[in-house]
This record gives C-alpha cells, structure tokens and sequence, in this order.
C-alpha cells in the first residue's frame, strides 16, 4: 500500500469513529462502508489508490487481524454463563458447522464442475464461519431472547477458530494439485496436520503459563490494570509468532492460547472481559482495514470472474447451506419454527472468510481457473453477506420481537447479557 492509502484509511477510521453510532442506527455497520469506500477508491479501473493483493503488507495485516480475533474470542468465553444453556451452542457447533462445510464443498464440486478436492473443501470451510459484528443489532437487542443472543455470539466466536484446520488442510491439498508443489498432496496434507499439531502444542501452553503467570502476579499485587491488557495482547501476537517459528499453524496457535488462557485465568483476581480489551480492540481496528482492503482488491477480482455458477453459489450458501443445517441442529431443542428461521438467517459471513480469501490468494495465486472460481465464490458470498445480513439486523430483530409480543410463547424481554463476544460493536 502507498503512503496515500494509509492516510485515506486512517481518516476514514476516525471519521467511521466519529458517527459509527448515528450509522449503526441506520443499520451501516462498518464491514459495509469500508467495503464500498475500498472498492470506491481501490479500484483498478478508476480508483485514486493503488492497492495490490499480492504483498506481503496486506497479508500480514489479514494474518494478525484473524489471529487477534481468534484469540479475542476464544478467551472471552463464560463458561459459567455458557453452562447454563450449553445445548443450542453445542448443537450449532457440532452439527450444524460440520454440515455446512460438507454441503459447501459438496455445492462447489458440483457447480463449479472439474474442481479439485482440496480446492472445493477450501470454498466450504472457508465459508463456514460466521461474524456476529455484521448483525450487531441482533446481538445487542435486550429484547431477543438471551439464549438466542447467547447461540449466536458463542457459534461465531468459535466456529472460524474449528474451521481453520480444515481451510489450512485445504490449502495445503489445493496447493499440492494446482500450483504443482514439491511434494504429493498426500505429503502437503500431512505437513499441515502436523503443524496444527504443533500450533495446538504451543498455544495451550502458552495460554496456560501466561494465565498462570497473571493469577500470580494479581494475587501479589505486582501487576497494574493497564498491565493485564498489555499481557493479554502479548501472549495472543507471541503464540501466533513463535508457532510460526517453530513450524506451527500461527491460527491454530492463538485460538488455542485463548481458549487455555480464558479457562485458566482466575476471574476472581481478573476482570477477563477487561483484560481482553486490547486484544479485541486490534482485531477491530486491523478488521475494518481488512475490510477496506477486501473492497479495493478482493471484489474487483470476483467481479472479473463473476458467472451465473457463482451467484448461484452464493445465493445457495447464505441460504440453503446455511439453514438447513441449522434446522437439523435444532431439532428437538425446542425452539419453534421462527426461532430456528431467526437463527439460521443470522449468520453472516465475515472476516474470518475474508482472510481465508487473502490466504488462498497468497497460497495459489491468480490466473488459474479454479482458483479465481473458488476465491470468487468465497468474496461474492461475503459481499452479499456484508449487505444483506447488515441491512437487515435492526429490521429483523424488530419484526422477531413483534411477532413475539403477538403470540406470547416467549417473554419478549430479558436480563440484559454481559457480552460473550461482539466483534465490531460499541464499546
């Protein structure tokens, strides 16, 4: 990126800074403007920016985004709260995201014909995650029921962390098959496997000695307040560097650490939701340049490869093969009909996905037919996501509430929820 796209971006972060409240309440959410102004301004045929996907800058900065997220999201779980509706998470988690990822691949194979294992698995997990900061005004509605809110908070704040393996195995098999690597995909494959391993092996340890580490210092009063933020961001950027530096999965690594450090740490002695600010707060900042790169770059690409198979793709994905398994993971929870709809439909992709689409551009390059075909599905998927899933959170929300108050099955009201996760959302 030139000197001129990082000041338009950094203008465009305190201008987004100072209304993002006054656009919230129009349902513009910052995905949605950083989008549109990138796409405005980077564009190839007419934008005054030159931003090319190609460097090392813009994927280092989609790298350390996804890895602040991860690690955000995954420390910020309240196991206590958690446990007292476990089911609805466990089962969107366990059956719902495995069949989503098995009918993305299974679409892609058969609407973009000829396309490779790998390359059809890397489109349907990479589109398998979801992002709760794109349906904010869900998230936020006191007025939802707590243990909707609740599903879909802890469902995206996990679900891109279980589906990078499987986007990382991916990669690696399409590399194998497409760019004519080195090795078999066989032996790409299990490269990656062990360095999940790896990545898996670091970050536990790292989560549990840095966790350690803080109930020690706080129950001795060694440590400031600003001092845990700083701790916290620490451990989520060196679990993420030395599992790299040793031949580790850098995602797989910050995810884990946040998971262990989240369990590990004594939330009597630490305020956790406090102590993860910082981290949060990066992966929120880096995210809405990410999404501004995702405009200038990644959607004139899909545009250029754009066909009727795509759309269709796209369409499908936000719709069928994300609903239906869904309503199999629902079955017996004893949610209604509308609740099951309201959950299915609220499952924006996002910034997980975009990154996914930065990786497998940096990992098989362009030119080649099936990867255009697949990087184009995956930000097409997003962009609409982006719109309608944004656009529609406020609406939604509100007709969900007032077709509640009519039928009286549920309290309309509850509790107002201390925030599980909400990447994106006011502070």
């Amino acid at each position: 990126m030139t000197s001129a796209a990082v000041a338009v971006i950094g203008l465009l972060l305190f201008g987004w800074a100072m209304v993002s409240g006054a656009l919230a309440r129009h349902n513009v959410t910052g995905p949605l403007l950083f989008t549109v102004v990138g796409y405005l301004l980077g564009n190839g045929d007419w934008g005054l920016l030159d931003v090319d996907i190609n460097t090392s800058v813009i994927h280092g900065i989609a790298e350390a985004a996804l890895a602040l997220v991860l690690f955000s999201d995954a420390a910020r779980i309240n196991g206590g709260e958690l446990r007292r509706d476990l089911g609805l998470p466990v089962r969107l988690l366990a059956v719902g995201l495995p069949l989503s990822i098995l009918g993305g691949t299974l679409l892609a194979g058969f609407l973009f014909g000829g396309l490779a294992g790998g390359v059809a698995l890397l489109v349907g997990a990479a589109l398998a995650p979801t992002d709760a900061a794109l349906s904010a005004a869900v998230i936020e509605d006191d007025r939802i029921p707590l243990r909707l809110r609740r599903a879909l908070n802890v469902e995206s704040g996990l679900n891109d962390g279980i589906a990078t393996p499987l986007v990382s195995v991916a990669l690696a098999a399409a590399a194998a098959t497409l760019v004519g690597a080195d090795h078999s995909e066989s032996w790409e494959v299990t490269a990656a496997i062990r360095e999940l391993g790896v990545g898996a092996l670091v970050g536990a340890g790292l989560g549990v000695g840095g966790a350690f580490a803080i109930n020690v210092s706080a129950r001795h009063d060694w440590i400031a307040p600003g001092g845990r933020r700083l701790a916290a961001f620490a451990l989520a950027a060196t679990s993420f560097t030395l599992a790299s530096a040793v031949q580790g999965n850098g995602f797989m690594a910050v995810f884990l650490a946040g998971l262990a450090y989240g369990a590990a740490l004594d939330r009597e002695q630490t305020d956790l939701h406090r102590s993860a600010e910082l981290p949060e707060l990066g992966g929120e900042l880096l995210g809405l340049i990410v999404w501004f790169l995702f405009g200038a770059a990644l959607v004139p690409l899909a545009f250029a490869s754009l066909d009727g198979a795509t759309v269709l793709y796209a369409l499908l994905s936000l719709t069928v093969v994300r609903m239906v398994p869904v309503a199999i993971a629902s079955l017996r929870s004893g949610l209604d009909g509308t609740s099951v709809a309201f959950v299915a439909w609220f499952g924006p992709r996002g910034l997980a996905s975009v990154v996914f689409a930065v990786l497998a551009v940096e990992e098989l390059g362009e030119g080649n037919a099936a990867t255009d075909r697949a990087i184009g599905a995956i930000v097409l998927t997003v962009l609409l996501s982006v719109a309608l899933h944004g656009i529609t959170a406020g609406p939604g929300g509100r007709a969900y509430v007032r077709r509640e108050q009519r039928t009286s099955v549920e309290p309309a009201s509850e509790p107002r929820a201390r925030r599980v996760w909400l990447r994106g959302g006011a502070p």
